[in-house]
């Protein structure tokens, strides 16, 4: 892990938000890591296309969660993962 984290900035996934507003992460190589707490059943977009969204959590403050929404084959490939997973 110290080799995959070298040079990397380590963002908490509740300071996120934060740290959007008052940082320019494009510049910045950052990593975050985050819990699956809640999925949402798979939905079908207008295009017939099949998606997925999770509320991902850093269990650190459970009132700030991400939703990231899965698609393509990134859908295809995770879908099936369980919530809890890091």
């Amino acid at each position: 892990m110290d080799r995959k984290m070298a040079n990397r900035k380590l963002i908490r996934l509740s300071q996120l938000k934060s740290k959007l507003a008052a940082e320019n992460l494009e510049e910045i190589d950052w990593v975050t890591f985050g819990v699956i707490v809640k999925k949402i059943t798979p939905q079908s977009a207008n295009n017939g296309r099949t998606f997925s969204i999770w509320r991902l959590n850093d269990l650190r403050d459970l009132n700030q969660c991400v939703s990231l929404f899965l698609f393509g084959d990134v859908h295809k490939e995770h879908w099936k993962t369980d919530k809890g997973t890091v």
